[in-house]
């Protein structure tokens, strides 16, 4: 990555932000040279099967770029503030970092604290806009660079730019375009801010809703729904929780990628069917009959077992086996 000089004309910076998300806006502010005094992240977790201790990807970022990390456990004890008042940014910018910030932390930076939000705000708020985008079936959604305030994605917004979601895209895939997105707006919403030519517009309260937190149960597939809310579950869900039913032997089956069928014989032959029934094990995948219409499951992975394409698998599940409960 290229380094820009740093420009002492331009805000002095504390950047905070955690996961794969975050990293391309630091990019672009260290590109544009902004001077970045510190990052913030949350402290490093156990992760994969031996639980290896691993910094996140932010982490990872500033210190290929030799800029210094805090990682507070708690942000609302005062300390964490004494040490961004000795830093005395100018502005804080915040991507995915996980925490709301307290009042304490905003009223710091004379310029304000700027958040890149992955939605188009007032529409999902909250943990999770990118995976409810795509789980609720949306063909469209965005970027938002807001001002912070004291409530939950809730401050004035500066500047938003859209993305279209096209009807196979999973969350992995339109988290990363909505990251690449926030990074190429958030140095437009800066200057904007400090010339004032951006002016701040207050969220239209009536028109919000919420993204809570996605889990493990969000992925669990509930065949009673139409085929096409089944296939946005999973991509809504990939790569993590990821979407999952049973087995009649009580054992999990992951579900990596599937498409809805849109052959009007498998569609007719699924309502004639128990939900979850398998209809067909063929080459182009496993047919399963949903609420309404029937789902092809392209991909999936049996508990404790490899990612296996279904049609290299097909002949283990055959026809008339009913997923998500018991033949």
């Amino acid at each position: 990555m290229m380094q820009a000089p740093v420009d002492p004309k331009k805000p002095r910076i504390v950047f905070m932000g955690t996961p794969d998300f975050a990293v391309p806006s630091l990019f672009r502010l260290v590109e544009e040279g902004y001077p970045v005094l510190a990052i913030v992240c949350q402290p490093d977790k156990p992760t994969g099967r031996h639980q290896v201790l691993t910094a996140p990807p932010v982490k990872q970022a500033a210190m290929e770029l030799g800029i210094p990390v805090l990682q507070p456990t708690k942000i609302r004890t005062g300390e964490f503030a004494a040490q961004l008042r000795e830093l005395a940014p100018d502005m804080i910018v915040t991507a995915a970092y996980g925490r709301i910030l307290p009042v304490d932390v905003l009223q710091i930076p004379p310029q304000g604290c700027l958040n890149v939000h992955g939605s188009l705000l007032p529409e999902y708020r909250g943990a999770a806009p990118v995976q409810w985008s795509i789980i609720d079936g949306r063909a469209e959604t965005g970027i938002t660079i807001m001002l912070m305030d004291e409530g939950m994605d809730t401050g004035d917004i500066l500047l938003q730019g859209r993305l279209p979601i096209p009807p196979d895209m999973d969350a992995g895939q339109l988290m990363d375009a909505l990251a690449t997105l926030g990074a190429d707006l958030l140095p437009e919403a800066i200057q904007g801010l400090m010339d004032h030519t951006l002016r701040p517009m207050q969220q239209d309260e009536s028109k919000a809703t919420y993204a809570a937190m996605v889990n493990r149960e969000t992925g669990h597939v509930d065949w009673t729904r139409p085929a096409e809310a089944i296939h946005n579950q999973v991509r809504g869900t990939y790569p993590w929780p990821g979407a999952w039913t049973t087995l009649p032997d009580g054992k999990r089956l992951k579900i990596h990628r599937t498409a809805v069928v849109d052959k009007s014989e498998l569609q007719a032959l699924a309502g004639q069917h128990i939900p979850g029934t398998i209809l067909a094990a063929h080459k182009s995948g496993i047919t399963v009959a949903a609420g309404t219409g029937a789902i092809n499951l392209l991909e999936i992975q049996p508990e404790g077992g490899k990612r296996l394409n279904s049609q290299d698998c097909a002949h283990n599940y055959p026809v008339g086996l009913l997923l998500g409960g018991i033949s």
